[in-house]
């Protein structure tokens, strides 16, 4: 079906001031979207290690640890662990020099070995990252979450 404003067009009756109208309401509308997507930016992605990460239920939104300088241990499902993407041993850890450290380890690594990461971490804030619980909202980013802890010297 066709609007009274087209027909009155085609047959010559209507000035074309509706036209006019209509691109100052696409022009605003496209300047709201420019506007609206730029403050809804999603973090960049790092390269990292993929593990299978734990859920826990209590665990809260981490979003500091997706940050560009946030430093991160990954215990793969081998037990090899990663300070970045960089191989290293557990015991040179307490050398990193961040005071909140992010660990995320596989569900399937000995819990022995996270025991070791934790004990080289000692004196710093340390987060557990874990997989999402199952009442977080799911959107088209998720941020990674976990549980924080101080490892007392």
């Amino acid at each position: 079906m066709c609007s009274d404003g087209y027909l009155a067009r085609v047959r010559g009756g209507l000035p074309r001031k509706t036209d006019m109208n209509m691109k100052s309401v696409m022009g605003t509308c496209l300047f709201g979207f420019i506007l609206i997507s730029r403050g809804a930016q999603k973090p960049v992605l790092r390269q990292g290690i993929s593990v299978e990460m734990p859920v826990a239920s209590h665990a809260l939104e981490m979003r500091a640890a997706d940050g560009q300088h946030a430093t991160v241990v990954a215990i793969s499902a081998d037990g090899k662990v990663f300070a970045g993407v960089e191989p290293t041993e557990a015991t040179a850890l307490g050398r990193l020099t961040d005071r909140t450290v992010y660990v995320k380890a596989d569900s399937r690594v000995p819990y022995q070995k996270v025991l070791a990461v934790l004990d080289a971490l000692r004196g710093k804030s340390v987060v557990l990252l874990s997989a999402p619980p199952d009442n977080a909202a799911r959107r088209g980013y998720t941020p990674p979450y976990g549980t924080k802890l101080i490892v007392s010297r």
